[in-house]
């Protein structure tokens, strides 16, 4: 009888060891699984920030092709890839601003006068024509200052020989023209021009010996 009590004694002990025990487990179990899954979310949400900040912080070579160009303002237009700029495009302003008729003129003279030229050797003819113009002891028009007859002698020999009417306008020479009516002046106010190897005697005579020369460039002198 008296072993009997004391096995159930025994029995009933380890019955509650064992209940508080597994009580206790899961307190200690939901103490830990709780703060843990708090921890790891804060640490994603952590991560997710400072990805942010180093992709905003990225050397410019690191970012995709798609964030570069984002960055520095082109965007797709197309499906078929085009790319649009996003930019200011200033617009030039030109110095001398010639109807279409005189502009023409300016074109030929250039043309007939330096179409064996350099572009500066015809810049250096249109700068003569324009500074011409500019100055008082000359026509104010293109057309007047290219067709000027002094003494029946014309000022331009290609328009006494007929060359200035045969011409054919080369892109080069536009070019060289467009850069004079933009204010390009390379001639230090040249007023005068001539090719000593084709030119008159006499003519030349005159030119050294009334005039100031400046240089000489390509085929031509120049003076004022």
């Amino acid at each position: 009888m008296y072993r009997k009590s004391v096995s159930l004694l025994v029995m009933l002990s380890v019955m509650f060891l064992t209940c508080f025990c597994c009580i206790r487990g899961v307190d200690i179990i939901r103490l830990y699984t709780e703060p843990a899954e708090i921890i790891i979310l804060n640490l994603w949400d952590l991560e997710e920030k400072a990805n942010q900040r180093e992709k905003e912080w990225m050397p410019q070579e690191q970012l995709t092709a798609k964030e570069e160009e984002s960055r520095m303002g082109i965007v797709e237009a197309t499906v078929s890839g085009q790319r649009v700029i996003d930019v200011c495009v200033l617009e030039q302003q030109y110095v001398y601003n010639l109807p279409e008729e005189e502009l023409g003129t300016l074109l030929r003279i250039v043309e007939a006068e330096a179409g064996t030229e350099d572009e500066e050797g015809k810049l250096l003819v249109a700068n003569v024509v324009l500074n011409r113009m500019m100055n008082e002891q000359f026509p104010d028009t293109v057309s007047e200052v290219v067709f000027q007859n002094e003494k029946g002698v014309a000022q331009f020999s290609p328009v006494s020989d007929g060359a200035y009417y045969q011409v054919e306008i080369s892109e080069e020479t536009m070019q060289a023209v467009e850069r004079a009516l933009l204010g390009e002046d390379i001639s230090q106010g040249a007023l005068y021009f001539a090719a000593r190897k084709y030119a008159d005697r006499n003519k030349m005579r005159w030119f050294d010996e009334n005039l100031t020369y400046l240089f000489a460039h390509g085929g031509h002198e120049f003076f004022k």
